[in-house]
């Protein structure tokens, strides 16, 4: 029976099955929340799942941005709208004019909608390196994983998932100049162009390199180097839009860095730090072990060689070359930017083509396990970091 649906319509039911099952998570801790600063106690679904930074994209689709940039006590620029793009918020407020719905409920029916279009585009994507079954289930592992509740709450994460995967696949099917207005919106979506820059300039670089085994036309050349520089430019884009309006050059890094300023303080972005400064900061106050700083670098490495180990294996040689360059160049991305804290695990989700590296195992009671510990996780990702609970250090 399962067989006779086509492709498309398997990953949408598989992706419709799990948002049931968090869904109904949400809704059992939902009930159990306490009136915080979002809702009160025992919030319905919509209201639930607009907390945290989902009522940054409200204000935004309500006032906009600040052309003044708001200032703590001793200074420092503060927390404000700059550190999200616009364009989840813009297309809840289209849906909002033209529905007539309120905030909550628009933000919700937009996630899930880009998130089941991503589905279908995700499993698309599988479908090219792997066997149509293992494919399928790699669709199970990235509907069912820790961090898919965030596909279905007022965040921008589906969306960007949605056009991430249209711009892999594309990749992947030579279509290069089509990648070009995806990426255009992406951009704006989440923090992505430099990262799909440096992804661009790998993938550019390996078909030169192969060339000899697998042409690589002039034209094809052409085309993906301008979408390599173009995509570098976009990454800077709102960076700048953000200079333009506020007159400061440094608004959007400035507004970014006031996050991380209850760890560490104020400090200049400086690239490639974050992670010494973040896990150095975890050891000392987390787990309150001596000389923080080099346990921070110890960490560092640690994941360094987890994650080279993790790309040169096995498995994951079976899902490409091209989706190996992307998760490469994402984790390089991370490496270089940001900080690492309880909302980075959220940020891991653009590493989504690991899934297919979790799927090939064919054993019954190994993909019941993975789909098992999978909601587990969910579970405990939503408690920790969802669930509000007076004053909270873990936000999603």
């Amino acid at each position: 029976m399962w067989r006779r649906f086509p492709w498309w319509a398997q990953a949408l039911l598989i992706f419709g099955a799990a948002r049931l099952g968090t869904t109904a998570i949400l809704l059992v801790v939902a009930a159990g929340q306490p009136a915080n600063a979002w809702t009160g106690a025992s919030p319905g679904y919509a209201d639930f799942a607009s907390i945290w930074d989902g009522r940054w994209y409200n204000i935004i689709a309500e006032s906009g941005y600040p052309s003044v940039l708001p200032l703590t006590d001793d200074g420092h620029v503060g927390e404000n709208a700059w550190a999200f793009m616009p364009v989840y918020p813009a297309v809840v407020r289209m849906l909002m004019v033209l529905t007539g719905l309120p905030w909550a409920p628009a933000a919700v029916v937009v996630s899930l909608a880009c998130g089941f279009a991503a589905a279908v585009v995700v499993a698309r994507l599988f479908r090219l390196v792997l066997s149509p079954g293992t494919a399928m289930f790699a669709v199970v592992c990235y509907s069912v994983s820790p961090l898919s509740p965030v596909m279905q709450v007022a965040y921008a994460e589906s969306m960007h998932l949605l056009l991430l995967a249209s711009a892999l696949y594309l990749v992947m099917r030579r279509r290069y100049w089509l990648v070009l207005p995806v990426l255009a919106v992406a951009s704006f979506t989440r923090p992505s162009g430099l990262a799909f820059a440096l992804f661009l300039v790998l993938h550019v670089w390996y078909r030169w390199w192969t060339r000899d085994r697998s042409p690589f036309p002039r034209n094809e050349a052409i085309a993906a180097s301008v979408v390599a520089v173009a995509s570098g430019i976009l990454g800077f884009g709102w960076l700048l839009i953000a200079w333009a309006v506020t007159g400061s050059l440094t608004a959007y890094t400035d507004t970014e860095l006031a996050w991380r300023s209850a760890y560490i303080g104020h400090n200049p972005l400086v690239p490639f730090a974050g992670w010494f400064q973040g896990l150095g900061w975890w050891a000392e106050n987390g787990l309150g072990l001596p000389a923080p700083m080099w346990w921070g670098a110890a960490g560092v490495l640690l994941l360094v060689a987890a994650s080279v180990a993790l790309l040169l294996s096995r498995p994951a040689k079976r899902i490409g070359v091209d989706l190996r360059l992307w998760v490469a160049s994402y984790l390089l991305y991370l490496f270089a930017v940001f900080f690492p804290q309880s909302s980075t695990f959220r940020l891991l989700m653009p590493l989504f083509p690991l899934a297919g590296v979790v799927a090939q195992p064919r054993s019954v009671v190994y993909r019941w396990a993975v789909v098992a510990l999978s909601i587990a996780a969910q579970l405990g990702w939503i408690l920790i970091a969802w669930r509000v609970d007076g004053y909270d250090w873990t936000p999603p």
